[in-house]
């Protein structure tokens, strides 16, 4: 029965084959599978799905069609792979596949490749407010009216790094801990961070010979911020961000490369070994260790509402997908949630100039967790302040890492010169790209710059960074002026071999361009980070407008503003989400003992 059930899936997949003319005639996977198979090849005996993240009709979707890795192999692609997926965690089938009604593609909320999945309709999604979720009334109601379906220390929301971050931390401090996301994979923008993971002093740089200090960090972060970060929050970033490197290290993360970001004064960011994606990594091993410890992990389960008694948090209210309200009672709930970057329409509002702005952000980035918070007595802080990343591929709409640049890459325009300190801070460097003909700019490298990333063969690989042997090949190709480039790579590289940039100051030149083939990147600003947010204190608490403590509430990461100030460093996201989510699940469990 599962050869037979495994070459009508293959089929299916494949998009050949003797089975496709009655796949052809079914309107969706259900219809399909009906053709050769029961339900209860899918669900349960009792016809019940499982729980919100479908874990049953996911084993057997494996048991038929093979693991993620193995469907991977029959799915190849000239330059991508939908299946070889740069998510962590166990991505689930239902993620992208649904059976009774059309499916979509997770990838198309963020991408733009061609993806030709069988049963698909186009990406769309609406994201329910929270004030239309208050509209359920009768549902909300008997929810809140019926028992706690759950009680526990603590309850997380998101799974980003600074919820998985948060969960590991309660956890390993006692508490007993529920983590819920809202989307059906995990890791929320983090894993999507490809550049690193700024700490300063840590073993890693000592073993390098990379002179820094938690003092450095701590000015270099307050002055990209424009000063008007928080600077106790500022303190404790810089302070813990060598034991964050080590509380990572200690689980099992590779953060043995060392590179540098824009605005830093020292090679601090930390990444794996060869410079792969640090965002992907650190998800993955906090996963794992969640996994560990047995975490209760709930996907498509959404924060509706803090619950209280009094000024102290009780429990939160949430919605399963499928299973809908129920509430959960807690001491102490952690908001991890992100920030609104995929929202276009609250970040215009804010920041009118980016109104129309493609995001670089995950599809649930839209700003649900701050109404949340609000509706709990939250204050904000620094909403106002939103991040461009200067470097979103135009192809494909894959984000470039700051990394590329940090290693060596210089940024051109169509004219075939350089514009800009490739590694100032963001908004610099996006103002400077939107003054360029055609509002765009070509990311510009070779071979030495490839090798010395492997982050760099992914977008290769994605077909979005074109090459040639020389400079004016590369420039026909593009539309760029090849000779002028080539005057500005000469005279680039002899900065290089004197150590000082003449043109704009670039303070780091870690090679010259003249090794192997040449590559470009056609990129321009997409919206990216919202510094701004919760308002917490130095133990992520979150505090009124009167900066009273909210007794059981806590929050970490984007989701949070005080930080980052006006403007966020590269690098410094991870340390925030892991050096915060740690923290607040520390404190959330001693909380949690003490009430």
């Amino acid at each position: 029965m599962k050869k037979m059930k495994l070459a009508v899936c293959l089929a299916t997949i494949m998009g050949t084959g003797a089975f496709m003319g009655n796949a052809m005639a079914a309107d969706n996977l259900a219809e399909f599978h009906a053709q050769n198979q029961e339900c209860d090849s899918c669900h349960t005996p009792d016809g019940d799905l499982s729980n919100d993240s479908l874990t049953y009709e996911n084993q057997q979707c494996v048991s038929c069609h093979g693991s993620l890795k193995e469907v991977a192999e029959l799915t190849k692609h000239e330059h991508y792979n939908a299946h070889d997926s740069h998510f962590p965690g166990d991505v689930s089938c239902t993620s992208c596949h649904s059976a009774h009604e059309k499916s979509m593609v997770y990838c198309d909320s963020c991408h733009s490749f061609d993806f030709n999945m069988p049963y698909a309709k186009k990406w769309e999604r609406h994201e329910p407010t929270i004030d239309e979720l208050t509209k359920d009334k009768a549902e909300r109601q008997a929810a809140l009216a019926s028992a706690p379906r759950d009680t526990v220390d603590v309850v997380v929301v998101g799974s980003g790094g600074a919820g998985f971050s948060a969960a590991v931390s309660a956890h390993d401090n006692g508490a007993k801990v529920i983590l819920i996301e809202k989307e059906p994979v995990i890791g929320g923008n983090a894993k999507l961070a490809a550049g690193g993971m700024n700490a300063a002093w840590t073993d890693q740089q000592k073993a390098k010979g990379i002179e820094d200090s938690a003092e450095s960090m701590y000015k270099d972060t307050m002055k990209g911020g424009r000063d008007i970060n928080d600077p106790a929050l500022v303190e404790i970033l810089s302070s813990h961000s060598k034991g964050s490197v080590d509380w990572m290290t200690k689980m099992g993360a590779d953060l043995n490369d060392i590179g540098r970001m824009g605005g830093a004064s020292a090679n601090r960011s930390h990444r794996p070994t060869g410079g792969a994606g640090v965002g992907a990594h650190v998800v993955q091993v906090l996963y794992d260790n969640a996994m560990q410890r047995n975490i209760d992990l709930r996907m498509n389960t959404r924060g509706v509402e803090i619950l209280k008694d009094g000024d102290k948090v009780k429990g939160i209210l949430v919605k399963g997908m499928y299973t809908g309200y129920y509430w959960v009672k807690a001491d102490a709930v952690i908001l991890a949630t992100g920030g609104f970057a995929k929202n276009n329409d609250r970040v215009a509002k804010l920041d009118p100039k980016l109104k129309g702005f493609i995001s670089t952000n995950q599809p649930g980035a839209v700003g649900d967790g701050l109404d949340v918070a609000a509706n709990a007595g939250a204050a904000m802080k620094d909403v106002e302040y939103i991040q461009a990343h200067p470097t979103l591929s135009v192809k494909g709409g894959v984000m470039v890492t700051e990394a590329v640049r940090g290693n060596g890459a210089i940024l051109v325009n169509r004219e075939g010169k350089r514009f800009v300190n490739e590694i100032t801070t963001r908004d610099k460097a996006s103002a400077a790209i939107l003054k360029q003909t055609g509002k765009s700019a070509f990311l510009l490298f070779d071979d030495s710059v490839r090798k010395s990333l492997s982050k760099i063969d992914k977008y290769i690989g994605l077909g979005v960074a074109p090459t040639a042997s020389s400079l004016v090949k590369l420039g026909e190709m593009q539309g760029i002026d090849g000779k002028a480039m080539t005057e500005t790579v000469a005279r680039y590289n002899e900065f290089v071999k004197s150590g000082k940039d003449a043109d704009f100051e670039r303070p780091n030149l870690p090679r010259a361009l003249n090794e192997g083939n040449y590559y470009v990147i056609e990129v321009t600003p997409g919206v990216h980070h919202t510094m701004g947010g919760v308002m917490i204190d130095t133990k992520a608490e979150i505090v009124n407008a009167k900066k009273q403590v909210i007794p059981g509430l806590y929050g970490a990461g984007e989701v949070t503003g005080g930080v980052h100030g006006a403007n966020r460093l590269g690098g410094n996201a991870i340390s925030d989400i892991i050096t915060f989510g740690r923290l607040a699940g520390e404190q959330a469990a001693k909380y949690a003992k003490e009430h």
